[in-house]
């Protein structure tokens, strides 16, 4: 039996999973961008090849330069090279976060607000800051709403979907076209699926249909599309106005069952247009 630690986005967290987030939050060995760090980086760090989690967790997408650094070498940069290596990062702190008497901070209370989660800080801290980067802002999931009437409903079309739906993933790649063909019976979520197979797979299989008058049932493919037609996210109905929806590839994004209303909310993107399509029965 999983014994849950933490619970996360109103899903269960076992304990070794809590132990993989630790490290992919709070590694030794973290990226920092140089690229527009307006001091002489010549020295700093060293070169490294992040991890699809560490990937995930620090935004390493860009074509910016990189550097790798322990607690010890960020310790004894400059003040100033650690406001530039900090400014704009993702995953990192602020003094607000910790507790007032958090034992050595003091120097970093003096000079700075931002702070870099290292695993010895994440420590003495506690968990707190891994689950409020997770769930930021997000509602929780609402599986545990979902009746077993409504998922004997979804079978018929969707196969998969009662079996991921409250889970995380082991690790990043698993994203939303995945999880709608997982949902649908092809494959089991693990895998990073393409533009291209996703497409092959909503022509081979359903229909576009107009309008929301369907939103309450099981298999409506919801698709959100850029300028260029391509598809930038995609989430599915399971029925009585619940979608299964997995909003990123990342280690801390699991499949979440949401209302249709809070699926499209959160899935806005700037220009993007959405489209519905219904598989077939």
């Amino acid at each position: 039996m999983v014994i849950p630690v933490a619970n996360a986005l109103g899903i269960r967290v076992a304990a070794d999973l809590l132990d993989r987030w630790r490290e992919s939050f709070a590694p030794q060995l973290q990226p920092f961008s140089t690229t527009r760090l307006g001091v002489d980086a010549s020295g700093i760090g060293q070169p490294a090849k992040p991890t699809l989690d560490i990937r995930d967790t620090f935004h390493v997408y860009s074509d910016d330069d990189w550097t790798w650094l322990e607690e010890a070498e960020f310790a004894d940069l400059s003040l100033r090279t650690r406001r530039a290596l900090l400014h704009g990062r993702a995953a990192t702190g602020r003094l607000r976060d910790v507790p007032d008497r958090t034992p050595g901070l003091t120097e970093s209370r003096r000079t700075d607000s931002r702070i870099v989660w290292w695993p010895s800080l994440l420590r003495r801290v506690g968990d707190q800051p891994l689950l409020s980067y997770i769930e930021n802002g997000l509602p929780p999931s609402r599986h545990s709403e979902v009746t077993a009437a409504i998922w004997a409903r979804a079978g018929r079309l969707l196969p998969g979907a009662a079996n991921l739906a409250g889970k995380f993933p082991a690790s990043s790649g698993p994203n939303c076209f995945g999880n709608v063909l997982a949902a649908a019976g092809v494959g089991d979520g693990s895998e990073w699926v393409q533009r291209k197979p996703f497409e092959a797979w909503l022509a081979a299989h359903t229909e576009p249909v107009r309008g929301t008058k369907r939103d309450h049932l099981p298999g409506v493919v919801l698709v959100w599309r850029n300028h260029d037609g391509l598809a930038e996210h995609s989430a599915v109905t399971i029925g009585d106005g619940y979608t299964l929806n997995k909003p990123s590839q990342g280690w801390f994004s699991p499949h979440l069952v949401w209302t249709v209303q809070e699926t499209t909310a959160a899935s806005r993107y700037k220009g993007a247009t959405l489209s519905r399509y219904l598989i077939a029965g």
